[in-house]
């Protein structure tokens, strides 16, 4: 999680510099953050350039760059870019029904109380594990943070691996981030309820309770 004003303070030394500021919204955005459609909108920064992906489709390759006028205009410089399928109708449509699926089915809001519903649980099982360093997220984007020591942080990188292995073996696939391989990244599609949180919940808590990895 980003602090208060990150991003408008790094946006001011970019652009005194003479930069353009871009922001990736492609696992962040369409919803995902519950409060806001787009991640950056919860730092009030206006981004010069907006990247999407993945979620923009559904599933279908769709990719897009959001930007201003003058910006496009500059890449218009005699090096052509060429891409067979660019801008093709039916990746258009389903674009949009990916849009109207979010808007007419609440997604948005879906996503800001399953995510709620999922931090609380993830925050309560920290309560009672010790290998759980720091829960952290927004909607439905969350971290897990798993730790040997919670004073020193040492990473807990091998428990981390066998967590997610025996996720899976319960059915629910999540993954691993962060620079030290030992953050549990949470980030389902939008649909998942607060049953399905509740559903993680109870089997992490399965999993957090073997003997091996007791710390």
């Amino acid at each position: 999680m980003l602090p208060d004003n990150y991003l408008a303070e790094a946006f001011r030394h970019v652009r005194a510099a003479g930069g353009l500021c871009l922001v990736d919204e492609v696992q962040v955005g369409f919803g995902r953050a519950g409060s806001h459609f787009w991640a950056f909108e919860t730092q009030n920064v206006v981004p010069d350039i907006v990247t999407l992906g993945k979620p923009m489709g559904n599933g279908h390759p769709l990719a897009a760059v959001v930007t201003t006028a003058d910006i496009a205009d500059a890449f218009a410089n005699g090096m052509e870019y060429f891409n067979t399928f660019a801008g093709n109708p039916v990746s258009c449509a389903i674009g949009m029904a990916v849009l109207d699926v979010i808007e007419n089915e609440g997604l948005q809001k879906n996503a800001r109380q399953a995510g709620r519903r999922l931090l609380e649980g993830l925050q309560g099982l920290a309560d009672s594990y010790p290998l759980i360093g720091h829960v952290r997220g927004l909607g439905l984007y969350a971290g897990i943070e798993l730790v040997t020591d919670r004073e020193t942080l040492e990473p807990a990188t091998e428990h981390a691996d066998y967590v997610i292995n025996r996720l899976r073996d319960h059915g629910i696939l999540i993954s691993i981030d962060g620079p030290l391989d030992n953050v549990l990244k949470l980030k389902p599609p939008i649909v998942f309820d607060e049953t399905n949180a509740d559903e993680v919940v109870a089997n992490l808590d399965k999993v957090l309770g073997e003997d091996c990895l007791q710390v």
